[in-house]
């Protein structure tokens, strides 16, 4: 038998090794495209598309599920938003918590957990993000997406050189094209994001939405960070939640929504329909320029040696424990800005209350971790 030569061996097994990475970066690559499943609890008693607010996204990566929590009684209605920006988890994560929880008393709750669903598509060039993190649940382990910040270029390209502000003439980066948060109030006949927006707003409008929570998270080093921005139409409502936020043992701040900055969804939501705008920071250390390896045990923990250091140098605008800021206190602390923000609008003596029922605290969800809430066997 005639010896086989060691190059071809070689050969042999490169291409193999080829041949399993093609498939893996497949697999992978697929992945990105399906849907991270959601578990609806007893309180959602439908679920529309953005699509019905604007039929130009029917078909696209911009058309996404509306969760809808009708008690059944009489009240008023709030809108939450979850993955804005993608690649910060815990609003997605608080989203989901929500859907799956929350079964409100008086009024109707709405959550969107994917608003800019296409941005799940992809991630962050040159940012060596993970595109999955994991939560530790009683059932094991639940996976989620971790996206990007922008429109997936695949939807909306090429970026523009400057972007101009379709209402305000507002211009900035052209990157910003791409952001759902620069893109408000938005337009039917626009960019893709800029659809997207515009279905927003008009779904807002069509169901006279009293409050709208934009959930986020910020680099620790960022002015704006574990606090409610609100339009002026809503700041006594963010007053009285960051009120009763601190009496909870959180250190929340207010910030006013700038009225000369244009296309967030604080400013141009509150400046063109009737609800009352807010959005809220939570501290994140996968999301600033101090962090060391974006890891998705990073997204998760958020224990970064090197944020803790800046904290102790006193270059944060946030504490920075040794042990990081972990993503069960940022959810919790989104959970607990949502709850107050309705106890605040019943306060204020409006004629229709919200009572979202009885979800777990803050300390609660600190206490058991937000994986308690998250068990897709329960």
């Amino acid at each position: 038998m005639k010896k086989i030569p060691k190059r071809i061996w070689t050969a042999s097994l490169l291409c193999l090794l080829a041949a399993a990475i093609i498939v893996y970066l497949g697999v992978t690559f697929t992945s990105m495209w399906q849907d991270q499943p959601i578990y609806p609890g007893p309180g959602v008693t439908e679920v529309r598309m953005l699509s019905d607010y604007n039929p130009a996204l029917k078909g696209t990566n911009g058309d996404t599920e509306i969760y809808v929590l009708d008690s059944g009684n009489p009240g008023a209605s709030i809108l939450v938003l979850g993955g804005t920006h993608p690649n910060e988890p815990s609003g997605v994560v608080a989203a989901v918590t929500l859907i799956e929880n929350c079964q409100p008393k008086t009024g109707v709750l709405y959550v969107i957990p994917r608003a800019n669903h296409s941005a799940f598509t992809c991630t962050d060039p040159q940012e060596g993000a993970p595109m999955f993190f994991t939560i530790a649940t009683p059932g094991g382990d639940r996976t989620f997406r971790f996206g990007s910040r922008a429109t997936n270029p695949i939807d909306q390209w090429p970026d523009s050189d400057v972007y101009v502000h379709r209402t305000s003439g507002q211009t900035l980066s052209g990157s910003e094209t791409r952001n759902l948060n620069r893109a408000y109030p938005g337009s039917n006949t626009g960019t893709f994001t800029e659809r997207v927006t515009y279905g927003l707003t008009e779904f807002i409008k069509t169901n006279d939405v009293k409050i709208t929570v934009d959930l986020h998270e910020a680099s620790p080093e960022y002015p704006t960070i574990n606090a409610i921005v609100a339009h002026q139409d809503a700041m006594e409502l963010a007053s009285w939640a960051a009120m009763d936020m601190q009496l909870e043992g959180m250190k929340i701040s207010i910030e006013a929504s700038p009225t000369n900055l244009h296309g967030l969804s604080h400013r141009e939501l509150g400046d063109f329909t009737d609800t009352m705008a807010t959005l809220m920071e939570t501290a994140n250390a996968s999301q600033g320029r101090l962090r060391g390896r974006t890891s998705a045990d990073l997204v998760v923990t958020g224990v970064d040696h090197y944020y803790y250091l800046a904290g102790q140098y006193g270059a944060l605008y946030v504490d920075f424990p040794e042990t990081g800021i972990p993503i069960d206190e940022r959810v919790a602390r989104h959970i607990c800005g949502i709850e107050q923000l309705c106890s605040a609008y019943n306060e204020l003596g409006n004629e229709l209350s919200i009572d979202l029922g009885d979800l777990p605290s803050y300390r609660e969800i600190v206490a058991a971790g937000i994986g308690a809430y998250l068990d897709p066997t329960d």
